[in-house]
């Protein structure tokens, strides 16, 4: 039997989860001008990942996105925030704003804050997907109780 979840489940994740994932990218790059931002962008695309772990399996989500992928993503998204912030230090003031504003409601009007959205949006998606990984791993290797 195969590993995952049946059939509908899968052929409706096959068709969902392109879609959430899209829409996550959405509200990461437009958290600035519309409701949203890095941590509800990073949440929707983890929900992405969690669907396709769900319906397909550990091994089949793996080859997405392997959980060596999400701890990377992490640690990327921590190191690029912090970069923003020492960058805009350098500048002349934690998190300042070094980059032009641009015109009113485009994507590249707001300076540094579409950059830590994508920053946050990578380390919310990576960590949250990581962390159910993790757990799903435990919950596994434990013995059931009606199984002792």
């Amino acid at each position: 039997m195969a590993p995952g979840m049946s059939l509908i489940v899968k052929t409706a994740t096959r068709l969902v989860s392109s879609f959430i994932t899209l829409f996550g990218i959405y509200v990461v790059l437009y958290g600035h001008v519309s409701p949203g931002g890095g941590f509800a962008g990073g949440v929707i695309l983890a929900s992405g990942l969690i669907l396709i772990l769900l319906a397909f399996g550990r091994e089949q989500a793996s080859k997405v996105f392997s959980h060596r992928a999400s701890i990377l993503w992490d640690c990327a998204g921590a190191f690029t925030f912090l970069a923003v912030a020492l960058l805009g230090y350098i500048a002349g003031g934690f998190f300042l704003n070094f980059l032009s504003s641009g015109e009113p409601y485009r994507l590249a009007s707001a300076g540094t804050i579409p950059l830590s959205n994508m920053a946050i949006g990578a380390k919310v998606g990576g960590g949250l997907f990581g962390v159910f990984v993790t757990l799903a791993a435990f919950r596994a290797s434990r013995p059931r109780e009606d199984q002792e």
